[in-house]
């Protein structure tokens, strides 16, 4: 018999948010501190730049998400590439407080909504397009977080996804969870 799945918008994207998120801490919790602020030539970001720039972005577009337009009007988005914050636990504590920002706005969020409008920079979106917009700016810049990481702990580095040469293993596993969780 098949089994009906069915999803809450508004759950799904809370997951994705957090699987992204974990993958960009899984990336910079394997580079050291010196790594974290290195770019690898004049035009590149840091680790660091990048995450102060999703912070900024995070406060601006998540602060009184339902009422308040998404760019907020004490937003220097130029700032968030220049002069990251000196520490790595300066910096961690800026991507927490970013990430509790949209947590916040979003878990008390109700299905209802995703079809309410929002502004950003005066241009209206629905809530799930702005999510949408949301979803796809972080996945690339956690993307660049672990390519710069990857790229600095060459065979050190640990994968935080399924190891290279490794997919019919990671299947197999998978088969024989979802057989005893389904038992």
């Amino acid at each position: 018999m098949a089994h009906q799945f069915t999803t809450s918008y508004l759950k799904d994207s809370l997951t994705v948010f957090r699987q992204y998120k974990k993958l960009a801490e899984g990336a910079m919790a394997q580079v050291t501190d010196e790594q974290l602020f290195a770019v690898l030539d004049g035009e590149m970001n840091s680790i660091a730049i990048v995450v102060k720039h999703m912070a900024g972005n995070m406060r601006s577009r998540w602060t009184d998400f339902l009422s308040s337009d998404g760019e907020k009007p004490d937003r220097d988005r130029d700032s968030e590439f220049v002069d990251p914050p000196p520490s790595r636990e300066a910096l961690m504590k800026l991507w927490a407080d970013g990430w509790d920002c949209l947590f916040t706005a979003l878990e008390p969020l109700a299905d209802a909504d995703v079809t309410r409008t929002v502004t950003i920079r005066g241009e209206a979106h629905s809530v799930m397009q702005a999510i949408n917009r949301q979803i796809s700016h972080y996945a690339y810049h956690c993307g660049q977080i672990v390519l710069l990481a990857k790229h600095f702990q060459h065979a050190h580095w640990k994968p935080l996804t399924v190891p290279r040469g490794r997919s019919a293993d990671f299947n197999k596993k998978m088969l024989q969870e979802r057989g005893t969780s389904q038992s």
